[in-house]
């Protein structure tokens, strides 16, 4: 197993992502730099779309949104499965806490993050591209508003 990782190189993305945990760990943004911080953090955010957009052609991004099974998959586990889980683990607010147990639940009720959802499928070498639909469509999905 080792000599497969041997010849590979780290996505960027995957080598970007662990330092900037590591510096947000060592090194937290606070007061003033964090208001500034958070903006910049949105423009990067908006850039990384731009550039994983532009590396993918338009009959990638026509192949990853004819995945329909696989979005319906995502969609079914991201505002089913996971508010589900969600609140299954009601039980545990005892142990947890409330406010635990409602960032934990909170969590359950909103899609996937892009970028995460990118990283992750690059990093096992899936379709990128269907990752990118889903992901985006989740998130746009999140956002509508409830009908009442």
């Amino acid at each position: 197993m080792l000599s497969k990782l041997k010849g590979k190189r780290p996505d960027a993305l995957i080598v970007m992502l662990i330092t900037a945990v590591i510096l947000a760990i060592f090194i937290p943004a606070r007061g003033d730099f964090a208001a500034w911080f958070s903006t910049g953090t949105k423009f990067a955010v908006a850039l990384l779309f731009y550039l994983y957009g532009a590396r993918l052609s338009t009959s990638e991004a026509l192949k990853g949104l004819a995945h329909w099974r696989l979005h319906a998959m995502i969609l079914t586990c991201t505002f089913v499965l996971f508010p589900l889980f969600g609140l299954a683990l009601y039980p545990l607010r005892f142990v947890l806490g409330d406010g635990l147990y409602l960032g934990l639940l909170f969590l359950t009720l909103v899609p996937s993050t892009v970028q995460a959802s990118i990283a992750f499928t690059s990093i096992a070498g899936g379709n990128v591209a269907a990752a990118i639909v889903s992901a985006s469509l989740s998130s746009i999905v999140g956002c509508l508003p409830p009908r009442s």
